[in-house]
């Protein structure tokens, strides 16, 4: 019986195994990797003195790999050559070219290039330190780094220090140390030795950490930077996991200073002038463009036709772009035009030296062309329909009571008789004459505004009678109608602004969320008005307008310029009709860095993929 219920508890504990080999199930898995990267060790040590190598290995206990070194790393001192930087399995390798200078602390930054292979958990702003001589110099200095016209944080951007004081030195030697800025504009310059710098920004384009171009956007601070540090304690967070934490506890640390050092970026005006090219666009047209703004017109003569009143000319509003218009069909009918024209020109000195170019403008051909309004042709060739003069006319069915009537041309305009051009207003429904002015815009021939005083809440109507205007070609307008009804002042929103802190020459911008400006206001003894707002978001700024030139100016080095001062409103303002809304703005009362609406900004955070309680967690050499 004993044998018998052996051999059947030996059957069912194979059936059990056999069932249990037959049915394997999909592996569950453990819990997602979230912690970064650790390092191990590194060739030659963290920290090391009288160091020769040029070479620095990092071996990590897993598999990393480096996410966009090229705009992520940066060595200091700056390199002439560019270190040789490869991931290789569990170690990355760095390899720098140029000769290392003697008792200089080395710093090779990796911001968060360095993510696990896996899952890429970043490893954190991670550098690695060492020194050609016997000591490591420590201190630290760090800021922001913003543009000076729209304050929008700069990502990317070296930020250095120079020891030679003299203002020359930023030109002629490169920068001591340096660092980059992170996507909040952020940068930290590590690896300082004591004394006294001046601190720089620099869009380095052509790597050699000094400014020798226009070009390059650059910043620059007034004062001198002396870097120091005392003891601090701050909080920290001891996480359970990503969502809660355990623990709040004081830690102390080294605090470095200065710490909030604010820096302006610009790109400084040009002054070098030249002929960038010509171009004969249309048989009648054609055009010069030049580098900078032009002060002096050229002056031109023909070759094979007689220039003297030839040409209608139209600027643009930064002079830079000339076009001329040709009178005489007999002119603009040549296949080529031959120009002598005589401009001034930059030289190597940078002075303006007079030049003179030949130019032979040929017609531009364009293939598939679209035919001009109303030009229409019979399958027998025989009947054409004369084309009209092309005009845009810009009547808004809801008109706001500060605009005026724009018509605009794509030729200039030879005639215009105002007498078939009619305005009425419908009072008490019936449609009464609306004086009116008609004026060519002062920054574009080839528009007109219809200007009168219109009252809020009126219907009107705009009608053009058929040859009414006529281009300088021939051409004439059809019949043109357009109804119209103005906004009320119910319809409106007023802002005022009263503004402590700028300058007796300023003026106020209002933006909407895709940050166009839509309105302008001057202050006037600290307040700036601005009426009749359409209802919504808004935002705005107030530009310092030290030279009351009434536009933003950019900086210049040589001569220690700083750009004019641009403060934002730091909160959106949410517009209702009939509202008046008055705001107290002391400019001075946020950092810069800090002004900017996140709506308004380009430049996003990047987002942080690690979590709060794995971050770091597991670095040594942090």
């Amino acid at each position: 019986m004993k044998s018998s219920f052996n051999a059947l508890l030996g059957i069912c504990i194979l059936i059990a195994i056999t069932w249990s080999c037959a049915n394997i199930g999909s592996p569950q898995g453990g819990p997602k990797d979230m912690t970064p990267p650790k390092v191990l060790y590194t060739e030659p040590a963290m920290n090391a003195y009288n160091n020769t190598k040029k070479k620095v290995v990092i071996h990590f206990d897993e598999f990393v790999k480096l996410d966009n070194a090229s705009e992520k790393v940066i060595v200091s001192p700056p390199q002439t050559q560019q270190p040789e930087i490869t991931v290789n399995g569990k170690s990355i390798v760095v390899k720098l070219q140029d000769s290392l200078k003697a008792n200089s602390t080395y710093s090779i930054d990796f911001s968060d290039a360095i993510t696990d292979n896996n899952e890429g958990n970043p490893l954190g702003n991670y550098a690695f330190t060492f020194s050609t001589g016997s000591h490591i110099d420590t201190l630290e200095v760090s800021g922001y780094l913003i543009d000076a016209e729209t304050l929008e944080p700069i990502k990317g951007t070296a930020v250095g220090l120079h020891s030679d004081l003299s203002d020359s030195a930023f030109i002629k030697s490169p920068l001591d140390r340096v660092a980059r800025t992170d996507s909040r504009g952020h940068f930290v310059i590590k690896g300082i030795a004591a004394g006294k710098y001046h601190v720089y920004a620099l869009k380095d384009v052509d790597q050699n950490s000094r400014f020798n171009q226009r070009s390059e956007a650059i910043a620059f601070n007034d004062s001198l930077i002396v870097p120091s540090f005392r003891p601090d304690v701050r909080q920290d967070t001891s996480w359970v996991d990503s969502l809660s934490f355990d623990t709040v506890f004081t830690r102390p640390y080294t605090h470095y200073y200065p710490d909030n050092i604010l820096l302006r970026s610009f790109t400084e005006k040009s002054i070098t002038q030249y002929l960038i090219k010509s171009e004969r666009s249309l048989p009648q047209l054609f055009a010069l463009f030049f580098a900078i703004r032009n002060d002096t017109l050229p002056t031109l003569r023909g070759l094979n036709f007689n220039e003297k009143n030839a040409f209608i000319v139209q600027k643009n509003a930064d002079n830079d772009t000339i076009l001329y218009w040709i009178k005489d069909s007999l002119i603009y009918k040549l296949d080529t035009l031959k120009i002598q024209t005589n401009y001034l020109f930059t030289d190597t000195l940078n002075k303006l030296i007079p030049r003179t170019d030949t130019l032979k403008l040929y017609i531009k051909k364009y293939k598939n062309a679209p035919k001009k309004e109303g030009e229409h042709k019979k399958k027998d060739d025989k009947l054409k329909i004369i084309p009209l003069l092309p005009v845009a006319m810009a009547t808004p069915s809801s008109m706001d009571i500060f605009d005026n009537i724009e018509l605009l041309f794509q030729e200039p305009i030879s005639k215009m008789d105002t007498s078939m051009i009619h305005l009425f207003e419908k009072v008490d429904s019936v449609w009464k004459p609306k004086p009116y002015l008609i004026r060519q815009d002062s920054s574009n021939i080839l528009a007109y505004n219809i200007l009168a005083e219109w009252d809020p809440g009126k219907e009107y109507n705009l009608s053009v009678d058929s040859m009414a205007i006529h281009g300088l070609y021939g051409l004439h307008n059809g019949p043109l109608f357009s109804n119209l009804k103005m906004k009320t002042v119910n319809d409106y929103a007023n802002l005022f602004f009263n503004i402590t802190g700028v300058g007796p020459h300023a003026f106020v911008e209002v933006m909407d969320a895709q940050g166009k400006v839509i309105r302008k206001a001057d202050v006037i003894k600290g307040r700036a008005s601005i009426y009749y707002l359409n209802p919504g978001k808004i935002y705005a700024r107030v530009i310092d307008d030290r030279n009351n030139n009434g536009k933003w100016d950019t900086g210049d080095y040589i001569t220690r310029r700083q750009p004019e001062e641009v403060y934002y409103y730091p909160h959106v303002i949410n517009l209702k009709a009939m509202w008046d809304i008055d705001q107290n703005w002391n400019v001075q009362e946020l950092p810069l860095y800090k002004q900017k609406p996140d709506e308004l900004k380009k430049q996003k955070p990047d987002q942080n993929k690690s979590k709060k309680y794995g971050q770091n967690s597991k670095n040594s050499y942090s």
